[in-house]
């Protein structure tokens, strides 16, 4: 069970940093740093839990907020976090489930990044259609429901991890239901239309 935890603690991680990479580090950081016993990290991660470390991350996270809040900008830096944000979600599965489990490192890597990139993609595809409906108004309301969400699911993954499994059962399942309920794509007309001659053949004698 303990490591069952500690794997659904960091994909919530993970996927909250798709949204801000500041927000679950800093989380995952004061809470080794408070929780030892609770939350271990793996060589070379506890270095996250650091009082350099923690400052510097609650820099980083202040210029997040501050950037991501002004259109045209926050386009700038979801670019940048396109390299960040996934990177910290790799630091975050690594690190987190690195003293716990006999996960491979490697694969812990793989899985945190990717779980990130996912997560920050779809923030990235959204952010230009809110900017477009809304002509930039919408951006910083948009932006702080992210944040309050990565917040949240951080807080969520260390407190009560199972319910990040229960949260990817439901998602799970509401995919499969939406798609299930999509219509089929009509099968196209891969012969010649009705009235049109097919190809090479003679055209018939001209009507009276």
């Amino acid at each position: 069970m303990a490591t069952l935890s500690t794997i659904l603690m960091a994909f919530g991680l993970s996927a909250s940093a798709g949204l801000n990479a500041y927000i679950p580090l800093l989380v995952i950081a004061i809470g080794a740093r408070l929780f030892p016993e609770a939350i271990q990290l793996g060589e070379p991660y506890r270095l996250l839990a650091s009082d350099v470390s923690i400052g510097a991350l609650a820099v980083l996270l202040v210029i997040e907020v501050l950037a991501d809040k002004v259109p045209i900008v926050d386009h700038v830096n979801d670019f940048v976090g396109l390299f960040i944000r996934p990177t910290a979600g790799a630091l975050l599965f690594a690190a987190s489930t690195g003293a716990v489990t006999s996960l491979e490192p490697s694969l812990a890597l793989i899985l945190g990044f990717v779980i990130a990139g996912a997560t920050h993609g779809a923030k990235a595809t959204a952010r230009p259609i809110v900017t477009a409906t809304t002509g930039g108004l919408g951006n910083p309301v948009v932006s702080t429901l992210e944040d309050i969400a990565a917040l949240v699911t951080s807080l969520v993954a260390v407190v009560a991890p199972l319910l990040v499994g229960l949260a990817l059962v439901i998602f799970g399942g509401l995919f499969v239901w939406w798609r299930a309920r999509r219509p089929a794509r009509p099968p196209s007309a891969s012969g010649p239309t009705a009235g049109t001659p097919a190809l090479g053949s003679a055209p018939g004698p001209p009507t009276a």
